[in-house]
């Protein structure tokens, strides 16, 4: 309570500042708003194009070792204020060649359907074990059990999900008149080997004006990661550095399937890199740097400098012989509005946005032994053949990162 408490004191301080009379200066708008997200994966998560899971495991064994892949993963949203002059919503988002994207991608909207969406829940069975933190040992208090024979249908457990890192997503359907995205039905086939983002980007569309920026900064490097088993069990978790990364997070997910009998699912084992117990929000997918600076003072983000991470034992014995992993590499941000921001306090009426996040990850087996493959990913230079990206849902629906099914 305290804390909330402050909290709000802070945020009446900074609210009063803000009406003080020239303080501040006033903005409009914007009309328009545009993101596109930029990952690199590695490991399986590009043997599989982003599908991941048990299936792109299964495509490694037949399609070589993974340690040479990497796969680009592009997403695209636009949305505004306003309605298209001639509905329904489309654009186009305009690339350089060397994006090898063809001239153009098309942004189309997304289709209200009702009706469509499954309404039986299917109670989980077993029980879900949460573990945190780097070490050869667990921590105290761990791990935190959940059995699913005690959980009412549709109740989730207080304090499952994150409270401290935010799902950050400012163009929606959601929250735009006029909304089209990429991948979509029409066209949704990822860039190949050798794509570059670098130069001049255009995204016009029928309901708003066109959107204009240069990007400096290309895809990431990819993730280099590799495990170790040690004498006491643990596992040693090492990666590269990359030199665009902000910072990493780590999990693993292992132990499914462990039950004894045909409605038994045994203990699922979650464990995350975070200090404290923090198992979702925005841990694996994109943040800005600013809050991944936070998340670093707090111990839930691992620092830019951090190149390993020790799984406890308890872990890697909870799991069983076959543990998921994944690691995400945070990166930088680049932000464009137009028209300029004026100076001194005069009224800024922006027109549009654009945002585009970086991000680099990988996923790996670990303790699996598929010709020697399974215990290491390497971020290459050849991108895989991408997939349709999948939706992943972990227990009690809980979302879970890409690669993890």
């Amino acid at each position: 309570m305290r804390s909330s408490l402050r909290f709000v004191s802070v945020a009446a301080v900074a609210a009063m500042l803000a009406a003080v009379p020239g303080s501040a200066q006033k903005s409009t708008g914007p009309k328009e708003r545009y993101e596109m997200d930029v990952a690199t994966m590695s490991g399986f998560a590009a043997m599989a194009g982003g599908k991941g899971g048990i299936g792109g495991a299964m495509g490694m064994m037949f399609g070589g070792d993974p340690s040479s892949r990497v796969a680009y993963q592009l997403m695209l949203r636009l949305g505004s204020n306003d309605a298209a002059t001639a509905p329904p919503p489309k654009g186009d988002h305009f690339f350089q060649p060397q994006a090898k994207l063809g001239k153009s991608v098309p942004l189309i909207s997304v289709e209200r359907k009702e009706g469509t969406y499954p309404t039986e829940f299917e109670r989980p069975k077993g029980r879900l074990l949460l573990y945190w933190g780097c070490g050869a040992k667990a921590g105290p208090g761990q791990p935190v059990i959940i059995d699913f024979a005690k959980v009412a249908a549709g109740q989730v457990p207080p304090g499952l999900f994150s409270s401290a890192v935010p799902v950050i997503r400012e163009v929606s359907q959601a929250n735009s008149r006029s909304y089209t995205d990429w991948p979509n039905s029409k066209n949704g086939k990822q860039p190949g080997g050798g794509s570059s983002l670098l130069g001049a980007h255009r995204v016009a569309s029928n309901y708003g004006p066109d959107i204009n920026f240069t990007l400096a900064q290309d895809y990431m490097q990819g993730l280099s990661a590799s495990t170790a088993i040690q004498g006491d069990q643990s596992v040693m978790l090492r990666w590269n550095q990359v030199p665009t990364a902000t910072g990493y997070a780590a999990w693993t997910i292992g132990g499914m399937g462990n039950g004894g009998g045909k409605d038994d699912m045994g203990d699922i084992v979650w464990w995350t890199s975070s200090a404290s117990k923090e198992f979702g929000g925005g841990l694996w997918d994109w943040l800005p740097p600013s809050v991944v600076a936070n998340l670093i003072t707090k111990k839930i983000v691992m620092p830019p400098s951090q190149t390993s991470c020790q799984i406890p034992a308890e872990v890697k014995k909870a799991s069983g012989e076959m543990m998921i992993g994944n690691l995400n590499a945070f990166g930088p941000e680049a932000n464009f509005s137009y028209p300029p921001k004026p100076a001194g306090n005069a009224v800024w009426n922006i027109d549009w946005t654009a945002k585009v996040r970086f991000r680099s990850h990988t996923m790996l087996m670990i303790g699996a032994d598929f010709g020697g493959m399974g215990g290491s990913s390497t971020g290459g230079s050849t991108p895989a053949t991408p997939a349709k990206k999948k939706k992943c849902k972990g227990p009690l629906g809980i979302p879970l990162p890409d690669g993890a099914c």
